[in-house]
């Protein structure tokens, strides 16, 4: 169990939209980020992405309120000229996939929690849905 994740697009809107069948595992993450038990991250990007969507189910203001709430435990890493380079010339087929990767891996990030876990065929990072995720923290550690 990690305990820095990258946190994708997937999982804050399952957590704002209360999307069925996903928000349980969404809500754990994040409480586990507020009670400061793992540090969360994302990009700007992935925020942009959130509002457009939440925007939509819950309107403007309210959007704007809940990605403030959030900004509260979650922490924003740069997105710079490097990291969109090396997406640029990887094999990553979704260009926000390969952004949050290497934002991650460039920040030293050893887990990313997504939904879309076929999109990323790498091996240097964990790639875990919310559910995995959690599930693995539930499991009895080895070694401790």
């Amino acid at each position: 169990m990690s305990k820095e994740i990258f946190i994708d697009s997937d999982i804050i809107i399952d957590l704002l939209a209360k999307r069925d069948g996903f928000y349980h595992y969404a809500a754990r993450i994040f409480t586990l980020a507020h009670e400061k038990k793992v540090k969360a991250y994302t990009t700007a990007l992935v925020l942009a992405n959130v509002f457009y969507i939440v925007r939509k189910i819950r309107g403007s203001e309210e959007g704007k309120k809940q990605l403030k709430d959030l900004r509260l435990i979650i922490d924003i890493l740069p997105v710079n000229d490097k990291i969109v380079d090396m997406t640029l010339n990887s094999d990553f087929g979704d260009l926000e996939d390969g952004i949050q990767y290497f934002t991650a891996r460039e920040n030293k990030i050893p887990a990313i929690i997504t939904r879309n876990t076929k999109d990323y065929k790498v091996k240097d990072i964990l790639v875990q849905t919310s559910e995995e995720y959690i599930k693995s923290l539930d499991m009895p550690q080895r070694n401790r």
